[in-house]
């Protein structure tokens, strides 16, 4: 087939049909670059499909966020990592470049009440995302609930096989809520199957000692701690609250702000009569 030959009205029909939206959105664009420089075939190709790949992996991390559910706004750019001192940035870095995932191992952030531990798994779950992984986020009680229904209507064992497609579950609150010997069962299912081949991030703020709440047999809960830290890297978070840091931090910034314009009411006065 000569380019004569060639019906070029018919393109944007022929890139739909092999799925190329990119192409479709940008060829005319390209090509009048590529008429005006001088490129050759083979480089106007090029960049087309360059973009092509570059929109198509914004499209998948787009796409995977949306399933995550992890919270928006808690990344790494957002943590204030000089409030933590008992966590190194760079240990958190390099938990983000998903090593550990590869290899099935979890993760286990324990500390008090507000200390940053969820900001700290969702900024992870966020960087594993950019980088390829599949993610999820859920809060315990949550998708114990989800999983005891599935149990209830036969279909727990498909429920399972679905989180299976995210390279790391992060269960946020696990010793939030005091649960009972079904509750404790289904979880107790999903940690002994994620074991050595997909992996975990929990947050909880009681010691492993005090995991009665959570696992109210004694066995169980011996069982399910050591299939959680076998392979785990340990995050011990105990440190003022986080949370009420920013908010003390915030409220000295606004008392100093009205500090400053009690002090200078002549500066105020003044650009009144300049106003008018």
């Amino acid at each position: 087939m000569t380019p004569r030959e060639v019906d070029v009205h018919k393109l944007p029909a022929m890139l739909t049909a092999l799925r190329l939206p990119s192409f479709q959105a940008h060829w005319q664009a390209f090509a009048a670059r590529a008429d005006d420089e001088g490129w050759s075939a083979a480089g106007f190709l090029a960049a087309l499909a360059e973009c092509e790949l570059a929109e198509r992996e914004t499209r998948r991390i787009q796409r995977h966020l949306t399933d995550s559910r992890l919270p928006a706004g808690k990344t790494l750019a957002t943590f204030d990592f000089e409030a933590l001192t008992t966590v190194p940035r760079r240990r958190i870095e390099a938990l983000a470049a998903g090593d550990w995932i590869d290899a099935g191992h979890n993760l286990v952030a324990i500390g008090n009440s507000g200390a940053g531990k969820t900001h700290i798994l969702a900024a992870v779950g966020h960087a594993l995302i950019e980088a390829g992984y599949r993610v999820l986020y859920a809060r315990t009680t949550e998708l114990v609930q989800r999983l005891q229904a599935a149990r209830r209507d036969l279909a727990l064992e498909a429920a399972l096989a679905k989180l299976d497609k995210f390279h790391l579950v992060i269960l946020d609150d696990i010793t939030y809520a005091q649960k009972d010997q079904a509750e404790s069962s289904v979880l107790f299912e999903l940690i002994a199957r994620r074991y050595e081949t997909k992996s975990l991030a929990v947050a909880a703020n009681q010691p492993f000692s005090a995991w009665k709440r959570v696992f109210p047999d004694e066995a169980m809960a011996v069982a399910a701690i050591d299939r959680l830290v076998h392979h785990a890297t340990i995050l011990e978070m105990n440190v003022d609250s986080y949370r009420r840091r920013a908010a003390e931090g915030r409220a000295g910034k606004a008392a100093a702000a009205a500090t400053t314009t009690t002090d200078n009411p002549t500066d105020n006065h003044e650009g009144a009569q300049q106003t008018a």
